[in-house]
């Protein structure tokens, strides 16, 4: 992964590269956008890209394509709901949906979907309620108890979801407030053949051949929403050399992160993550192989594994690539440097904060395993355990004023909280007991057979009987039971006996105590990264973007292709080219074609734009969000990156990394000439109503 940039820019607030940024929508690009492509982006171009753009809580994002809420997203970001819907019989997941007419629309068990109404900076508020040199402690407590105050204010004012976004590692503090929308159906879904052709082999390559979409429709009171912004669906797609911008929900990147935090990352935390992912895949691969309904079950669960396994391998890559880790050295180096020269005690204290992230860090890498395994449960990792976490939890936390509860147990989370845990989804007990052997097992790999927490969770049996025990006899994930006992409280809880709930009281001690070492050691990092944002902002301004926080960003970029092992890669490949490259592979798995797609050949255009490629800064999260035109038309949707895009976690470069999209021509074109789904097809076409 060579050819990242060499940039004492990095720590700068300005793009390095001209289609550089995942942006604010209240800190939109617009000098670089008139600068470099000669764009104006309005308020009101913004708004309703800001508007028709939708956040997953599943993750990943979507926007709104028609004025009666039906919604596209990618496949892989619905599989979620596909494979909570599937049954033995039907495999929706497998062979795809349509609903010719809304009342054949299925409601999806407990899907939210968020969209981004505002945005207001808080910053002051936030700082002004943190004691004058308090420490950590003190300093981590006022903080959690005035966010919780802004969020309970705004969601009693609003109604809307109320999160305060943490930005620049603590330098600013944004209040976003979402429109949520809970009853939603699913409308169409191709088979995941087509959705992911080429399956592993072909993942974050390029060229590409993937239908990866999935629509959905918001409802409200029992009917669709009416919404005023959508996007326009452009049947023509783009053309190579084409400006676009991309609108959606990245998940996290660590752009501003120190070198030492980068160090820690590729020695520790990305090694320690891609051994519990391969020992899960190899698990799960062979579970899956012994039947066709244990395929069924595990199936996306298997395809997140694999998916996670393979950009964490891309990442670490990009920390061990020389080029890409000194040029880190030399920006903070700079950086420093830049920070010694000036007289002014701010600049002091950014330096010395460098010196706290550290030492922070070093605590941290000291408890990391634990931390993981007991506070994340990677110990525990089935969903029964999950539930009887939070029912325990719960009952804990919610007799507790606001501002002191867990950040989950906050008022302004306990909707989203609540349609979680009371979801209906199917929850299966021979997944759930090889899921919580195969951890069991790990756990006690890591900690040691005579370990004394792992002697009391084993109770003197093998992590495959434990878990057998446990999962058979657990009561948990029977809903009546759930909300009585989440209804009420404490007490109850702890009456009802229930192993699994036993367990999670077993290691919740532990495990709080790991979350109280990380809250505090964050708090501090948090403190210190503040004192280096300021003093960033004073010597270089503050026209840029911070790193990713799962919240709405805007990105743009041009459609291009790459060079690549002396070879030219075109920007894009067409709907012809899946059938010359399903026969290069002989029509065997997993570049094997479904049969709709073949019935259908004579009569579709084979020079239809199917996927393309762009230099849009893109990450983890941006899966299904919309890549629209200069006009705001619907071009396409993002759904993956290629393997040189994997690094910009860490550092951007458009020399070979490009971000992947479904041209809108490809998915017009099958939907209308493949499925049959005309009324879909008008819908997708459908003008605003008065126009």
């Amino acid at each position: 992964m060579k050819h990242f940039l060499t940039l004492a820019l990095l720590l700068s607030l300005s793009a390095a590269n001209a289609d550089e940024g995942m942006w604010l929508y209240n800190q939109p690009p617009r000098a670089l956008l008139r600068q470099n492509h000669k764009f104006d982006a309005t308020d009101a171009w913004l708004e309703h890209l800001q508007k028709s753009s939708v956040r997953f809580n599943s993750g990943g994002s979507g926007s709104f394509v028609s004025e009666e809420g039906l919604l596209i997203s990618n496949h892989h970001v619905g599989a979620d709901a596909l494979q909570k819907l599937s049954t033995k019989e039907k495999n929706y997941l497998r062979e795809g949906f349509y609903a010719r007419n809304q009342r054949q629309e299925l409601k999806c068990f407990d899907l939210e979907l968020n969209v981004l109404e505002s945005i207001e900076d808080v910053t002051p508020r936030v700082n002004a309620a943190l004691p004058a040199k308090a420490d950590v402690d003190t300093a981590f407590a006022a903080r959690r108890k005035i966010i919780a105050e802004i969020e309970k204010e705004s969601l009693a004012k609003t109604g809307l979801r109320s999160d305060v976004v943490t930005l620049w590692q603590g330098g600013a503090y944004h209040l976003y407030c979402y429109k949520r929308y809970t009853d939603v159906r699913l409308v169409f879904a191709p088979e995941q053949q087509i959705a992911f052709f080429g399956g592993d082999p072909d993942n974050f390559e390029f060229p590409r051949y993937d239908l990866d979409i999935c629509l959905f429709r918001a409802y409200e009171n029992g009917k669709p929403v009416k919404v005023k912004h959508f996007l326009r669906f452009s049947p023509e797609g783009v053309k190579d050399g084409e400006l676009v911008f991309v609108s959606g929900h990245p998940g996290k990147t660590s752009r501003l992160l120190t070198v030492a935090e980068l160090e820690n990352i590729r020695d520790q935390a990305l090694p320690f993550r891609l051994g519990s992912l391969k020992q899960r895949e190899v698990l799960l691969s062979n579970w899956s192989t012994r039947s066709e309904e244990n395929a069924r079950r595990a199936k996306k669960v298997l395809f997140g594994i694999q998916n996670s396994r393979k950009a964490f391998d891309g990442r670490l890559a990009g920390l061990l690539d020389p080029e890409l880790f000194s040029s880190k050295v030399r920006a903070e180096d700079k950086f420093k440097q830049s920070l010694h020269n000036s007289s002014n005690s701010r600049e002091m204290g950014a330096i010395n904060a460098y010196a706290t992230i550290e030492e922070a860090t070093k605590v941290l890498s000291a408890q990391y395993k634990r931390y993981v395994m007991l506070e994340e449960a990677q110990a525990f990792n089935c969903e029964s355990f999950q539930i009887a976490r939070a029912l325990l939890r719960a009952g804990e936390e919610f007799p507790k004023a606001n501002g002191d509860r867990l950040r989950e147990f906050f008022d302004s989370s306990k909707t989203s909280l609540e349609l979680a845990l009371f979801s209906g989804k199917p929850i299966y007990t021979d997944l759930e007991i090889v899921a919580l052997a195969d951890s069991l097992t790990f756990f006690v790999a890591e900690f040691g057979a005579n370990n004394a927490l792992v002697r009391k969770v084993l109770a003197g049996k093998s992590p495959r009987e434990r878990a057998a025990e446990l999962i058979n006899t657990t009561k948990v994930r029977d809903v009546k039971l759930r909300k009585e006992l989440y209804e009420k409280g404490a007490q109850a809880v702890s009456a009802a006996k229930d192993p699994m709930i036993e367990l999670a009281r077993l290691v919740d001690a532990d495990a709080r105590a790991l979350r109280t070492v990380y809250d505090d050691q964050n708090e501090a990092k948090q403190q210190a990264h503040a004192a280096i944002a300021r003093s960033r902002n004073a010597l270089r301004g503050t026209n840029g973007y911070p790193d990713a926080t799962g919240t709405l960003r805007l990105s743009f970029g041009v459609v291009k292709g790459y060079e690549e092992n002396g070879k030219q890669v075109p920007a894009l490949t067409s709907i012809g080219g899946i059938f010359a490259r399903s026969a290069e592979m002989n029509n065997e798995s997993p570049f094997n074609l479904p049969g709709s797609w073949e019935k259908a050949k004579p009569r579709l255009n084979l020079q239809t734009p199917f996927n393309f490629v762009s230099t849009c800064d893109i990450i983890g999260g941006n899966s299904g969000s919309p890549v629209v035109n200069r006009e705001g038309e619907f071009v396409g949707i993002i759904f993956d990156g290629n393997l040189q895009s994997l690094p910009w976690d860490y550092a951007f470069s458009d020399k070979q990394g490009r971000a992947t999209s479904v041209s809108s021509a490809a998915i017009f074109e099958s939907i209308k000439n493949i499925y049959g789904a005309e009324a879909l097809a008008r819908e997708l076409m459908k003008a605003p109503s008065g126009k």
